[in-house]
């Protein structure tokens, strides 16, 4: 899933987003897909809003940025953002939304909203769900760049690599991912999003539900079976056993 807008460094305009949403239900209909890497065109991956259309007075298109950053929350496919390059703003959003998120050791980013006079509202949500709230007050605070390995450090990208090895690094994951049942991963993914804000006696018993209905699953007894015959799972690409 390319960012297909290198003139102007993969800014969010409202065409941009609004073909962004729709591959990721494109995606989502074809049971086929069972893992979205999601990069820019050129050498930035994204640049943030689009400040030329912020001050048109025309408001948003007809899907809105924070649409855009659930579906990528709630999509039933793993996304992996492939960062190819600098990521500022609302960009750092999109790339945090992801479920794993693999950059360039070179590559930089900044929340760089406050030098403009605006905030880093709408993306907080993504970013302070996976980057340690310290850090991310101060970047967002001060607006200053950072590099590759303080992202890593503070949660925000998964992997840092030399920028020859970015695609390996990515293959790797996507390849890790299709392995996992597909009804696993997409319930997987909710937890993160879930978990971390319920009662922990409410969290232990309706999880406890949770892993019984997986382990009851068409899904789970193919998984286990398969397991202890020795052989590939089912949905994995490339079985022979595949229904």
């Amino acid at each position: 899933m390319l960012l297909d807008s290198a003139r102007n460094r993969n800014a969010l305009s409202r065409q941009l987003v609004s073909e962004l949403a729709s591959a990721l239900d494109a995606c989502a209909g074809d049971p086929s897909v069972r893992a979205i890497v999601i990069t820019g065109e050129g050498p930035a991956f994204c640049a943030g809003a689009d400040l030329k259309e912020q001050g048109d007075g025309k408001g948003p298109g007809p899907v809105s940025f924070p649409s855009v950053l659930t579906r990528i929350a709630e999509h039933r496919c793993p996304v992996v953002a492939r960062v190819n390059g600098a990521v500022r703003a609302g960009g750092i959003g999109l790339m945090a939304a992801c479920d794993i998120v693999v950059a360039p050791a070179d590559a930089t980013f900044a929340f760089s909203e406050v030098r403009i006079g605006v905030v880093p509202a709408i993306i907080a949500v993504p970013v302070l769900a996976r980057m340690n709230p310290t850090a991310a007050h101060e970047y967002f605070l001060t607006g200053s760049a950072f590099d590759a390995a303080e992202a890593v450090r503070t949660g925000l990208v998964n992997r840092a690599v030399p920028s020859g090895e970015l695609d390996s690094a990515v293959a790797a994951y996507t390849g890790a991912l299709v392995r996992g049942g597909p009804e696993a991963l997409a319930a997987a993914k909710r937890l993160r999003r879930t978990v971390p804000s319920e009662d922990p006696a409410a969290a232990f018993e309706r999880l406890q539900a949770l892993s019984s209905r997986h382990f009851a699953s068409e899904e789970g007894r193919a998984g286990i079976s398969a397991m202890l015959e020795k052989k590939p799972a089912p949905w994995i690409p490339g079985n022979s056993d595949r229904a």
